[in-house]
């Protein structure tokens, strides 16, 4: 069954199974942390503007980036504790430009913080894109 789950059958070991659900090892740090960052920052007023928000926001995701890109190109690496780990560290900062880009669409963090995915998921896909799948 499909849910939080976007792996191929070869990539299961990236999944936890809860209650008969495949879930993704990163997606249940990522989404919960994400929504509770949310609603923290905006319940306790948090400013618009942080001087720390570009260093910090990118280095909470870009754990979870290099965790992604060595398992796209060493599939069998990694553990699923690393992964939530990372997904936890990546919801803080989505938490957090979210937040910023609600009341201010477009803010310097979101763009930063979009620049250093597409930075690095670009060419991880583009190199690792042809490969084959394990039938």
């Amino acid at each position: 069954m499909f849910w939080l789950s976007h792996h191929h059958p070869d990539e299961y070991n990236r999944t936890y199974v809860l209650g008969g659900v495949r879930v993704c090892a990163r997606c249940l740090g990522t989404y919960p942390v994400l929504l509770v960052t949310l609603v923290g920052l905006f319940a306790l007023r948090a400013p618009r503007e942080w001087r720390w928000d570009i260093p910090v926001v990118l280095a909470l995701t870009l754990p979870a980036l290099v965790d992604w890109a060595v398992g796209r190109f060493r599939p069998a690496a990694g553990s699923n504790a690393v992964r939530t780990l990372t997904g936890v560290l990546l919801g803080l900062a989505l938490g957090r430009s979210l937040q910023v880009h609600v009341q201010r669409p477009l803010p310097a963090v979101l763009l930063a913080q979009a620049a250093l995915v597409t930075a690095v998921a670009l060419p991880v896909i583009l190199a690792t894109y042809r490969r084959p799948r394990p039938e």
